[in-house]
């Protein structure tokens, strides 16, 4: 296909015209001004063309350092846990000690009695409401020299009595079961009566004669009367007194000296020599919740 001849003529002379304008300004010292032009516009551009450069740049070393940051604190996270984990153990031995040295003070300055030291294992409460039965297994038994009617006690005071013993785990019946009954007295005094436990897991002093002087505040302790448990070993503290005229004797609600929701370490007195008590433990366990 030809081309149009004036079209031709007209870029050759566009061309000319350029040509003559570049060496005109060339000579008339113009040059340097158009490319001051040129790079007032292209510098801008430039800049802009960096400065997005740098910033993904940026972009993209700020992402590996939040990805390195993750991973930091993921390595940071994992040993707070495990220092949490340890925390707990310390704290678990610690207390652990502490109920040991307690103990351990207990028979330094009771060591008239020899002790056998057990864990509680387990639990057992009876089911049928006139039987109710509260009782707890400890890991020692005939084997360890434990032996039916030893007491047992913890630095706070009386827990109960053994009632039965197998070759390694023995069964104690706790102070606060309604079949419980112990021989008691004021710590300050000679007032005596009898406690028991009940339903509730409460200690009531019955038997105590009218004419007595008894006070919230007292405290009771074992009077080792009847040969059961040896004397003056703490029970509980008197709460509330309860008395009638026309009855023959009061009534001393007490508290507890030992926590029994939380028994974890017991003493067997082993050298206290109780009234004979004819029972054993044909089983280990005797179908009881082994856990405590």
């Amino acid at each position: 296909m030809l081309s149009n001849p004036r079209s031709s003529w007209l870029s050759y002379i566009t061309m000319l015209v350029v040509l003559v304008l570049s060496l005109l300004a060339s000579q008339l010292g113009y040059v340097q001004p158009l490319r001051d032009v040129a790079r007032n516009l292209f510098v801008p551009l430039q800049v802009v063309m960096s400065s997005i450069s740098q910033a993904v740049e940026r972009s993209a070393g700020g992402l590996q350092d939040i990805q390195r940051l993750r991973q930091r604190m993921d390595v940071l996270q994992a040993e707070v846990n495990r220092l949490s984990v340890e925390n707990v153990r310390l704290a678990e031995v610690e207390q652990e000690n502490l109920r040991l040295r307690q103990l351990l003070n207990y028979t330094r300055n009771n060591p008239q009695y020899d002790y056998r030291a057990a864990a509680v294992v387990g639990q057992k409460i009876g089911e049928n409401p006139s039987n109710l039965l509260f009782t707890i297994f400890i890991d020692v038994g005939v084997r360890d020299g434990v032996a039916p009617g030893m007491p047992v006690v913890t630095d706070r005071g009386l827990v109960g009595r053994i009632i039965r013993a197998g070759p390694n785990i023995a069964e104690v019946l706790l102070l606060i079961d309604p079949s419980s009954a112990v021989n008691a007295r004021v710590l300050n005094s000679r007032v005596t009566g009898v406690v028991r436990g009940s339903v509730k897991s409460e200690l009531i002093m019955e038997r105590i004669p009218q004419g007595e002087v008894i006070n919230p505040g007292d405290i009771i302790v074992t009077s080792g009367l009847g040969g059961t448990f040896p004397d003056k070993l703490v029970i509980g503290q008197v709460v509330e007194v309860s008395h009638r005229d026309a009855d023959m004797f009061q009534t001393a609600y007490v508290r507890p000296a030992v926590d029994f929701s939380r028994i974890e370490t017991v003493l067997v007195i082993t050298t206290f020599k109780p009234l004979e008590i004819d029972t054993s433990l044909s089983s280990e366990t005797g179908g009881a919740n082994t856990n405590p």
